[in-house]
């Protein structure tokens, strides 16, 4: 009986066992499964990690999220001072002609949301696909919230097509009451657009090493100037002997109050053949800023309104400080100030991470595209004229190491006429990716942007940065240059491991385009001044420029050979012939890749949505 009980003892305690077992397996194989669940889930609606003021008074708040797997974005506007309601929407360039809106207006009793497009008079209409689908409206002591959700891509041609790279953001406010969506004037609201790029790179953020420090960049205490556009400049000195770091990441530090004003700001390092910079607090354009500060030019740092933290990659980070390095920092500020505030006080700046535990690669900055050289003009009157700088095979055959280098960020930078900016890889005469590309380029909204994908670049392969201007508002012809009012086509690439290779651009040869002065000369009554003495400025601007002339030039650029600058940090070239290189040949170009549509379950609706504080009645 004893032994008998000893074993009916002992069954359940292996059952128990064996329970336990399962219990725990299914339960690592629940974990497992969640977690590869979580991996392609899109964010909670409610999760908006990106947020920007989108007028100059912070009454209207925008913040958001990307959803890749899905490719949608979910918004959420807060409207602190609600009236009458608001347009929302997005345009090519930020005109409210032709633009893709969602709109939230009041009859007096009632409120109603709809998507809505405008023609090319302004004139609003219902769209007959309602892909601005409204979640959620509710009020709050901050004012009222709206939360609603737009697929990338519709295939609707009423529609704007959300792609990487800038967008221009539209907004309005309603002051009184109307009886419909057609009875919106659009020319009589308050009105405004804002940039930002809605699609963030979904880049997990890399640990950051437990000897971080922080400096912060600030300009103390600086008045804004009362007028629209000011750039600001302070220097800021290292302590001596301020040994060698490798930067990490950095992030803005924003004065409370100025977030619709701070507009953009970068951190520059001056070159270091100079023993002392004058230390300077004021704007950069005043004839009081010493002209030294303009060998300020090394980029350590930029965030423009809408950015995030930057990070590095783990393996790499930006050396600053230590010896062959300047202790001199030159921080410049774009205050955007349209309503002219007066009085506003701004101690914005960058607060830089860095240690002293180096990592395994210094990052390196990279210029591509074209050298800043007025033999590459743009004529007048041109509504997308386009310009194309080089880094040759020949180059990064002779200056890249075997193993390459890998490009992890990227800035592109033209002047007032740029619109449309790209960086192609070629390898083998082939187009193989993108690097960086804005099809909605803005000259007023220029950040270093994290790539969604490393590119490696290796010896041999091609870089070929594409820039489009429109020159329409302009009588003269327009040539490259460091003026404001000249042009530039430059991607500044951030990269590891760091070689000698600072610059590797190109310009079309001085000799070609003399041929074409010549060329114009027998073929015009009018005589161009060829004159010794004459500059390329001077002779571009007495072409005459009508459609030979034009289709003569963009020919001349198209298959001319070029001067290469394949240069070293210290501005000289590396060993080898590079006046009058022919141009690279590609044999095979990357085909325009056609949006993909969101299937529409069911027909969309083609009415508004009838809103009453935080729900909707109709969907």
């Amino acid at each position: 009986m004893q032994s008998t009980g000893n074993k009916r003892s002992s069954c359940p305690s292996f059952r128990l066992r064996e329970v336990a077992s399962m219990y725990f397996t299914m339960l690592m194989v629940f974990l497992v499964i969640l977690v590869v669940a979580l991996q392609g889930t899109a964010p909670r609606e409610n999760y908006f990690p990106y947020k920007v003021p989108l007028d100059p008074q912070s009454f209207l708040e925008l913040s958001w999220n990307v959803s890749y797997p899905e490719q949608v974005v979910h918004f959420q506007l807060l409207v602190k001072e609600p009236k009458f309601g608001l347009l929302f929407g997005m345009s090519d360039r930020g005109e409210f002609e032709n633009a893709d809106l969602a709109v939230l207006w009041s009859d007096g009793h009632s409120s109603y949301f709809g998507d809505a497009w405008s023609d090319e008079k302004g004139q609003l209409h219902m769209d007959s696909q309602q892909n601005y689908q409204l979640l959620k409206a509710h009020r709050t002591p901050e004012g009222l919230y709206l939360v609603f959700k737009r697929a990338f891509s519709t295939c609707d041609p009423k529609d704007y097509l959300i792609e990487d790279g800038t967008v221009h953001l539209i907004y309005g406010i309603l002051e009184k009451p109307v009886r419909s969506l057609q009875a919106i004037n659009i020319s009589a609201i308050h009105r405004g657009v804002q940039r930002v790029q809605l699609l963030k790179p979904n880049i997990s953020t890399p640990e950051l090493p437990r000897d971080m420090k922080t400096m912060e960049v600030r300009a103390p205490d600086v008045v804004i100037p009362s007028q629209e556009t000011t750039y600001w400049c302070y220097m800021v000195e290292l302590p001596d002997s301020f040994p060698r770091h490798h930067i990490v990441m950095y992030e803005p530090v924003i004065t409370a109050g100025n977030e619709a004003i701070v507009h953009h700001m970068e951190v520059f390092q001056c070159a270091a053949e100079f023993d002392s910079f004058p230390h300077y607090n004021g704007p950069c354009d005043s004839k009081m800023k010493p002209d030294r500060l303009n060998y300020c030019r090394h980029v350590l740092a930029a965030w423009a309104m809408g950015a995030q933290a930057f990070y590095y990659p783990e393996e790499a980070g930006l050396a600053f400080g230590g010896p062959g390095s300047s202790k001199y920092l030159r921080l410049e500020i774009h205050y955007h100030n349209p309503l002219v505030f007066k009085g506003r006080h701004d101690s914005s700046g960058i607060r830089l991470y860095y240690t002293a535990t180096l990592r395994r690669y210094d990052a390196g900055i990279m210029e591509l595209g074209l050298v800043y050289t007025p033999v590459m003009a743009i004529p007048p009157g041109e509504a997308g004229f386009l310009l194309k700088g080089y880094c040759t095979d020949k180059c990064t055959q002779v200056a890249l190491p075997p193993a390459g280098i890998h490009i992890f960020a990227s800035q592109l930078h033209t002047h007032l006429t740029g619109r449309k900016v790209a960086t192609i890889l070629s390898r083998e005469g082939r187009e193989r990716e993108v690097v960086n590309a804005d099809n909605h380029y803005s000259p007023h909204f220029q950040e270093i942007r994290m790539l969604k994908k490393v590119v490696s670049v290796f010896p041999g392969d091609v870089l070929t940065t594409t820039c489009m201007y429109n020159t329409e508002d302009r009588n003269q012809a327009t040539v490259g240059g460091f003026s404001i009012t000249d042009e530039m086509c430059v991607n500044y690439v951030h990269y590891y491991p760091q070689t000698q290779l600072e610059l590797c651009k190109s310009a079309v040869d001085l000799g070609y385009l003399q041929r074409y002065f010549n060329l114009v000369n027998r073929f015009n009554d009018e005589e161009i001044c060829m004159c010794p003495q004459a500059s390329i400025r001077q002779q571009l601007s007495s072409v005459p420029w009508n459609a030979f002339n034009r289709d003569v030039l963009k020919s001349l650029y198209d298959f001319a050979p070029i001067s290469m600058h394949c240069n070293k940090s210290s501005a000289v070239r590396f060993p080898g012939e590079w006046e009058k290189q022919p141009l690279p040949r590609i044999t095979r170009v990357l085909p325009e890749s056609a949006p993909s549509c969101q299937p529409a379950v069911g027909p969309p609706p083609a009415s508004p949505a009838l809103v009453n504080l935080g729900r909707v009645k109709a969907e």
